[in-house]
């Protein structure tokens, strides 16, 4: 996988975490501008015009955006260290506004889904992930039915006009 396309689906994991309570939260951008800056965690992708752009495909048909972040999730060839860092990212962000919803955890649940690491490897690295890791009985049935009961309480997302302006560029 080159570099560029995970840099990609990392922000898109994040931007996803973030959009999945149906709202996203000031601090979840300012997490994410963040490992941008102190840690180039996204490469060189522009991050506030793809934070823009997936607002509008979020906003123009969320169901549409999420599912096809899944099904990118799940065709994508990745190592042992890219789906840790998917995780790493996917919890930062839920856990970035202070406020822990139901729908982020069956959120990450489906994510978590989609990825082949094993739970101890995750737990090797974050022990505090344990909660996230808990396991459900996990049939494929109790899966399509986590994703379908996510998108049936999901609208459309919100944020404030100036959410991803940086407090230098107010």
């Amino acid at each position: 996988m080159e570099k560029n396309d995970f840099n990609l689906i990392l922000i898109k994991t994040a931007f996803a975490c973030m959009a999945c309570d149906g709202n996203i939260d000031q601090k979840e951008v300012e997490l994410l501008k963040s490992l941008q800056r102190e840690h180039k965690l996204f490469g060189e992708i522009d991050i506030d015009n793809h934070l823009e752009l997936f607002l509008s495909q979020i906003n123009e048909n969320s169901n549409a955006f999420i599912r096809g972040y899944f099904h990118h999730l799940n065709e994508l060839s990745l190592t042992e260290e890219m789906e840790l860092k998917i995780i790493e990212v996917a919890i930062s962000t839920i856990k970035a506004d202070d406020k822990i919803e139901y729908s982020e955890i069956k959120f990450f649940k489906v994510i978590r889904s989609k990825l082949k690491i094993q739970t101890s490897k995750i737990l090797e690295v974050h022990a505090d992930f344990e909660d996230y890791l808990e396991q459900d009985i996990i049939s494929s049935t109790y899966l399509a039915q986590l994703q379908d009961d996510f998108f049936q309480t999901q609208e459309k997302f919100t944020l404030g006009k100036d959410a991803f302006l940086t407090k230098d560029d107010k």
